[in-house]
């Protein structure tokens, strides 16, 4: 829903370092125009040798960072500020250094370093910098599952599963990129970086003064909690005084993984802050998600102490499955590998041998409140934004659908085709940034039909080639659901800033549709969720170009070729480490160098939905309210509606049901003495700098945070490889991590670093 405001619009004067905002940013359109400033210069060039040299080079270092980390026992990511920094670097310095006095000199130096490069590199290399998920399938089946896909089924899959939600996202690009109302909040922070080190130095030299500052402080203090006084992840003051209280623990503790809720706590790490990093979170998202926060501390109290589930016989928070051997408090780990035949489809008989496993009940809670605000975006959307996202199925109209069946108007010369609606008459859109994107040929609807066939058709051969066991009407289904989720949780994700992750739910549909199918449940991911997440991510970045004033052809030539280039090194470089570290891999424990942790998850995921799912989650069976609550999820945000609808007065369009649902599974694994920081830092920039401070806010906010994320994650970088064992020698974890001697502010060998009481479940 948008951001209300009947304020006039903040007046400025003269250029960046001279404006001055007298009344607080409240709507996208005055953070879309006051945050990035609506002015363009067409005639700087995207298309120079420095784009492909170092976007190609940064994308293939993204991809084979990303794709080496899949495999570490350190969770690391290749950060978009630090890509945005090298390529800065890198960039002028070839302006600077490579000579102009000669033909191959002016071709490959034409011009100064400008942002239209900067930002085309920066959309390639970002495309390429994330571990694609078809190289989990592709890993669990050669471990696993003893099959091996030659290496071009696999290079095709993987591009294919990748691209295929560009299509869907691409086709909507009208009515979730465009508009003023879809802001995308997560990409000021990086607009505006990239706004300040292109600008005229004397204009902007307060900005990089700011940037410059809290990168290098952040970079240097990050050493301390991250190495030096890991206690300054989780302080609480309630463990400190009791200790021995697994009580405590389960409340009060959050410091380690699935320690407990950590109410309270404070966090002075702004690595596990920043996650996203609560400076860019709108106001409204940052209150509704509040009130989901509490009503998960209520429910997960009162399910685990209520018994619900038989929840005490297993752990506070986890996400494992378990066997109840009902002998009071005692459980077993679930044996999945136990329930698979010889075809590896899950046996019934094998599975009645076992047992039916069970969930902790707060991942029963997280699964449940995930269904319920999966169903409530559905409904939100349609009450709330059903004009903002109409025009997503306006082609279906009556006169469209005769036009589309009419043989007079078939253009065989479609690829001369354009938008007449685009800056016509007929072009309501009154964006300043998308009216400055007027002045530049926009990427037709055809091409993205064309990557939406194409990989399809891809990825429909390689799953059968592969083989995946998803039957053709699978794929068909699961393609259905991502276009239908990109609509809807990608208009979401560009309104309030929040992304969902839909896995759970498309992982137990595929289970339903496909029982005792883990293979097929895993291809059924693949295109369903993956799909889904890949068309945020050019969303995202078609709103980041919208607003680099970045040409759409150049956009979409750099993201396709940067997706190409990524799956090209993901390929190659999981190849190698599956066929060379099987064994360890395979192993529970892993080494300091290699891990199989997150391959193993997914396929245990793949194998307990795709296995079980009907027999645990139907109406009648344990976890019943799992599955009933989509349809609880449906009405949730109906009465909301209603009472706005007839009493205005009580701003009931304030609050968000999808999101509050959401939040009630919040805190069920990870690092959780992180919230209260959290909630407190995004109210301080979002109400009290935003409200009191809006010139301040308005100037500093986002790049701040670019550069505090940006100084946390170059220093986790260098510190993985440094002294987190991330490039060690083969041998025990503890002889190639390099361990900051124990203390007070480091007890890594007595337990949690908040010294709450070890839970013994863990």
């Amino acid at each position: 829903m948008p951001i209300a405001s009947t304020k006039s619009s903040p007046v400025y004067v003269d250029e960046d370092e001279s404006e001055h905002y007298s009344v607080p940013a409240e709507t996208a359109e005055d953070l879309a125009t006051e945050v990035i400033h609506a002015r363009d210069d067409p005639t700087l060039n995207p298309w120079t040798f420095r784009v492909w040299f170092l976007g190609i080079g940064l994308s293939t270092f993204g991809g084979t960072l990303a794709t080496i980390y899949y495999f570490k026992p350190q969770s690391v990511v290749v950060s978009t500020v630090f890509l945005a920094i090298i390529s800065f670097v890198l960039g002028e310095a070839m302006a600077a250094f490579i000579p102009r006095k000669t033909f191959i000199g002016r071709l490959l130096n034409p011009h100064p370093f400008n942002s239209k490069e900067h930002a085309a590199i920066l959309v390639m290399a970002s495309a390429a910098a994330n571990s694609p998920a078809a190289i989990e399938v592709l890993a669990v089946q050669r471990l696993y599952y003893n099959m091996d896909p030659s290496p071009a089924i696999g290079i095709f899959l993987i591009c294919a599963s990748q691209c295929l939600g560009y299509g869907f996202a691409g086709l909507l690009r009208r009515t979730l990129v465009y508009p003023t109302k879809m802001l995308f909040p997560i990409n000021l922070p990086m607009n505006s970086l990239l706004e300040a080190l292109h600008g005229e130095k004397s204009q902007v030299k307060k900005k990089l003064r700011v940037f410059y500052i809290g990168f290098f402080v952040l970079f240097f203090y990050e050493f301390i909690p991250e190495y030096i006084m890991p206690v300054l992840v989780g302080v609480s003051f309630f463990c400190l005084a009791k200790r021995d209280s697994l009580l405590f623990t389960n409340l009060f503790g959050g410091s380690n993984g699935n320690e407990g809720l950590g109410i309270l706590a404070l966090s002075f790490d702004w690595q596990y802050i920043s996650n996203p990093s609560p400076l860019w979170y709108p106001l409204q998202t940052l209150v509704n998600n509040f009130v989901g926060y509490i009503l998960c501390i209520a429910v997960f109290v009162g399910v685990y102490y209520g018994n619900i589930w038989n929840a005490l016989k297993f752990p506070f928070l986890s996400e494992s499955l378990f066997t109840d051997k009902s002998n009071g408090t005692s459980y077993d780990l679930f044996n999945q590998s136990a329930v698979l035949n010889s075809k590896w489809e899950v046996d019934p008989a094998l599975v009645a041998q076992q047992g039916l496993p069970y969930f902790s009940a707060t991942f029963v809670i997280y699964i449940l409140a995930s269904n319920l605000s999966i169903t409530s975006t559905f409904t939100h959307m349609l009450l709330w934004n059903y004009n903002d996202i109409k025009s997503a199925w306006a082609f279906a109209s009556l006169a469209n659908l005769r036009r589309a069946i009419n043989p007079r108007s078939w253009h065989w010369r479609f690829w001369k085709m354009t938008d007449n609606k685009r800056g016509g008459a007929e072009d309501t859109e009154h964006d300043p940034h998308y009216r400055l994107m007027l002045a530049y040929k926009d990427a037709p609807d055809w091409w993205y039909g064309i990557v939406l066939i194409v990989s399809a058709a891809i990825g429909l051969i390689t799953m059968y080639l592969a083989p995946s066991t998803l039957p053709w009407w699978g794929f068909i289904v699961s393609c259905v659901l991502s276009c239908i989720c990109i609509l809807f949780f990608g208009a979401q994700y560009a309104i309030t800033g929040f992304d969902y992750n839909v896995q759970p739910v498309i992982q137990m549909i595929g289970g339903y549709l496909h029982p005792g199918r883990p293979m097929a449940n895993m291809y059924f991911v693949l295109f369903g969720y993956n799909s889904v997440i890949q068309g945020q991510l050019l969303l995202k970045d078609l709103k980041f170009a919208q607003y680099a004033h970045l040409s759409p052809r150049a956009t979409f030539t750099m993201q396709i070729c940067g997706t190409i280039v990524g799956s090209i090194f993901a390929y190659i470089i999981m190849n190698s480490i599956t066929a060379n570290q099987r064994e360890v891999l395979l192993s529970l424990e892993g080494t300091n160098i290699w891990s199989g942790y997150s391959v193993q998850t997914f396929n245990s995921q793949a194998i307990a939905w795709g296995g079980l799912a009907k027999s645990l989650f139907s109406v009648g069976c344990r976890y019943q309210w799992v599955t009933l609550a989509y349809i609880v999820g449906f009405v949730l945000p109906v009465p909301f509606w209603l009472v706005h609808k007839y009493f205005p007065k009580w701003k009931m369009d304030y609050w968000n049901t999808a999101l509050i649902t959401n939040y009630i599974g919040l805190l069920w694994s990870g690092i959780n003495s992180v919230t209260t920081a959290w909630f407190v830092i995004g109210a301080f920039s979002q109400f009290y700098l935003r409200k009191y401070k809006p010139n301040w806010f308005i100037k500093y906010n986002y790049i701040l945070s670019a550069a505090m994320d940006g100084g946390t994650q170059v220093l986790v970088f260098l510190l993985t490889f440094a002294v987190f064992g991330g490039g060690g020698k083969e041998a025990s974890f503890l002889q190639t991590q390099v361990q900051f001697p124990p203390y007070w502010g480091n007890n890594y060998q007595q337990g949690n670093y908040d010294y709450c009481m070890n839970n013994p479940s863990t």
